[in-house]
């Protein structure tokens, strides 16, 4: 697996590739991170992951200071898993100076859910999948990014982004890896003590629930839904969660559904001091 830390080396090394496939990661892999490198493999002619913790997209209380960094670790999972080329920038190769440009996402998108709970975010994430974009595949007919379905809301941003912008990326999502029990797996698992990890399950559990209740009501979803929504948001609280919102939306935009849309269920809540986020297509 061949390293590079600018851009030019990142170029260099991608000189003689058709169709990159690319797997931007924050590191602290986990299998499910490797799910997409494998998945990967099998859509471009050559694999490239990224390893940046991104500082424009943590707000100012939270963790991006203490965000788990594991590099020894992540670059031999990444090569024992077949990714050619590993991307790892410093900051201030990816940000020489401060970023004042920024990629703003449409806020009916952006704005809702985790844009709610974490104001700016999507504008981090929009602004450094941008930059990531332009040093892999520029100069390329076409390429394909691979990201998790687990970031439910980040992926819609992403094929926003693209198809505005009109990039020849095809943005591919991947199904949620799970643990046995259910628990969505995610970097910020690690932070779970063991009485919080064996409780972190009733998350998707409650959110499966959810959409059960919302697929069970039928023609009466829109005027039901609040109701549903603030049961499930009461039952987890009353187990010791901080929930910012257990909620119904429609596959297609994360607006209010209507009776037949295609359903997906989003949460976010905390436990303890981690803030865990998961969702399920119904």
């Amino acid at each position: 697996m061949l390293i590079a830390q600018t851009i030019e080396e990142l170029r260099q090394h991608l000189r003689q590739a058709q169709r990159p496939a690319f797997v931007p990661t924050m590191g602290n892999l986990h299998a499910g991170h490797l799910a997409l490198v494998s998945h990967a493999k099998s859509l471009g002619d050559l694999c490239v992951a990224s390893i940046f913790v991104n500082r424009l997209q943590f707000l100012p209380h939270e963790d991006f200071d203490s965000y788990p960094r594991t590099w020894e670790g992540d670059c031999a999972k990444l090569q024992a898993q077949g990714c050619d080329v590993l991307f790892a920038p410093r900051e201030t190769e990816l940000y020489p100076q401060a970023q004042t440009f920024k990629v703003q996402p449409d806020p009916a998108l952006a704005d809702l859910l985790e844009g709610q709970f974490r104001p700016g975010f999507f504008t981090g994430v929009s602004t450094v999948v941008m930059k990531l974009f332009m040093a892999v595949f520029a100069g390329k007919a076409q390429g394909v990014a691979v990201f998790g379905k687990k970031d439910y809301q980040q992926l819609m941003v992403v094929r926003h982004m693209v198809r505005q912008f009109a990039l020849p990326i095809d943005i591919n999502g991947v199904d949620t890896c799970r643990a046995p029990d259910g628990l969505a797996l995610s970097s910020r698992n690690g932070y779970l003590s063991e009485a919080e990890r064996a409780e972190a399950v009733q998350l998707s559990l409650a959110l499966r629930q959810l959409g059960q209740a919302a697929l069970a009501s039928g023609a009466a979803l829109p005027s039901q839904l609040p109701q549903l929504e603030a049961q499930a948001m009461a039952a987890l609280s009353q187990r010791g969660w901080q929930p910012d919102y257990l909620t119904v939306r429609r596959r297609q935009d994360l607006q209010a559904p209507l009776a037949g849309d295609p359903l997906v269920v989003l949460g976010a809540a905390k436990l303890g001091a981690t803030r865990l986020i998961d969702n399920l297509e119904v």
